[in-house]
């Protein structure tokens, strides 16, 4: 009996007992697509993490800052000896409320930035310029809006809901405005908006208040970073810098809270510890993006797990039912055993079709349970994102990935077929006289 000839035998002969292979392609089921359904969630909220950390900083890069060991005073409990050059400032990544979501840090100066320059393994340093921004408005007679200012580092992708990301290269100042701004500034669409200008307000320490126009370049989706943000160039940022900053002394003009620390973005994983092993060493603290959403990467990892635990059980069970299948099957055909192998047919053979069986039911399972997760997933993706998520654009909770698919649906039938090999190994040992006079 040729392979082929074995492949479709085994399929015949999987349907034998209708109920019994059916109770069992069932829980091979519930554990494939308790699978699918696991890997397809991690899936999903890992690209939305990976496009977030692509939106909120880029690879190669470390937010640099100077901590003082004497934070500024209302940070603690007990009384802190006051330090003139600790600023404030709102560490990355962290929830507002939560311990250490601010801090107090040193303000860098133009020493401090060549002192980063010249830590081994830095490529280059770029001093982070504050700017707190009063308002921003479009027309003159346009209702004013809150809006922070943050800036973006070379390589840093934002999502984009029209036109492009403000160029670094340009002589103009120029923004890109959140989407959640462009109805309430006026604009129609998010499309309308690019080419228009707005103007933007800061505010020096004697409270005289300045203008700034910009031209709007695009709009940016929402995401976690986004909110009421406004993204300027270089050229606009360094035009409200110096306004709000109008009056300073100049020897207080160039104080930073943070510098990003450019790096080769194809460093490893060692590599960029030991970077930032020399920057604590030189007085200074590195974090990364990776850093800074660790947690809740972490926190999401652990849920799959878990989900992918009950996964394993439910094909732990599946395979106790397709043991006890093929065990049932090779008992009523013990004299069907016999009749092939006095006809020539090999223990190999008697082995293989078993197994091939096993296997069937292993395949039969699994594709039914992911074919019904993409469904369902897909579905409930589509609802989510249009209701419940709907504020989260670019989530998709359930991403299901054909390789991983491919080998979740491999694994089932390398199980099922491990679960074959004792009622086939039992089949195959058969001897034949016996076989036949089994009654």
């Amino acid at each position: 009996m040729r392979a082929p000839t074995l492949v479709a035998t085994a399929v015949q002969n999987s349907f034998r007992s209708k109920t019994r292979t059916l109770l069992t392609v069932l829980a091979v089921f519930i554990g494939a697509f308790t699978l699918t359904v696991t890997n397809g969630l991690g899936t999903g909220v890992g690209r939305f993490i990976d496009d977030t950390v692509a939106a909120i900083g880029a690879d190669g890069v470390l937010t640099a800052t100077k901590t003082s060991e004497n934070p500024a005073a209302g940070f603690s409990d007990e009384p802190i000896e006051y330090d003139p050059d600790v600023v404030n400032t709102t560490v990355p990544g962290a929830p507002d409320g939560a311990p250490g979501a601010t801090t107090g840090v040193v303000a860098m100066t133009p020493d401090d930035i060549a002192e980063l320059e010249a830590v081994e393994g830095v490529d280059r340093v770029e001093p982070t310029k504050g700017v707190s921004a009063d308002f921003i408005r479009y027309g003159e007679a346009g209702t004013p809006y809150v809006t922070a200012v943050e800036n973006t580092v070379p390589g840093q992708e934002l999502q984009m809901a029209a036109g492009t990301e403000p160029s670094r290269d340009s002589t103009e100042p120029e923004v890109a405005i959140p989407v959640s701004l462009v109805e309430p500034l006026g604009f129609d669409d998010a499309d309308s908006a690019v080419g228009e200008t707005v103007t933007i307000a800061v505010t020096d320490g004697s409270r005289t208040q300045y203008l700034l126009d910009a031209t709007v370049t695009g709009v940016v989706e929402e995401t976690f970073s986004a909110g009421t943000t406004t993204i300027p160039n270089a050229v606009a940022t360094d035009e409200l810098f110096a306004l709000q900053n109008t009056g300073v002394p100049e020897e207080d003009f160039d104080r930073y809270a943070t510098a990003s620390v450019f790096f080769d973005p194809e460093a490893t994983e060692e590599e960029i510890e030991a970077l930032k092993q020399r920057l604590e060493d030189a007085g200074y603290t590195g974090q990364s993006v990776a850093d800074q959403l660790g947690a809740f990467v972490a926190v999401i990892d652990g849920i799959v797990l878990i989900l992918n635990a009950f996964a394993i059980i439910a094909l732990m069970a599946a395979t106790l039912g397709i043991v006890n299948t093929l065990l049932m099957s090779v008992q009523e055909r013990t004299r069907e055993i016999g009749l092939m192998k006095a006809m020539g047919m090999g223990s190999v053979r008697v082995f293989a079709l078993f197994s091939f069986e096993a296997m069937f039911i292993g395949f039969l399972g699994s594709a039914l349970g992911a074919a019904v997760a993409i469904a369902l997933g897909t579905t409930v993706s589509t609802q989510l994102a249009a209701g419940l998520l709907a504020d989260l654009p670019g989530l998709e909770l359930f991403a299901f990935d054909p390789v991983s698919i491919v080998i979740t649906t491999a694994v089932v039938m390398f199980i099922a077929f491990l679960a074959g090999t004792l009622p086939a190994a039992k089949a195959a040992a058969a001897d034949p006289v016996a076989s036949l006079r089994y009654e």
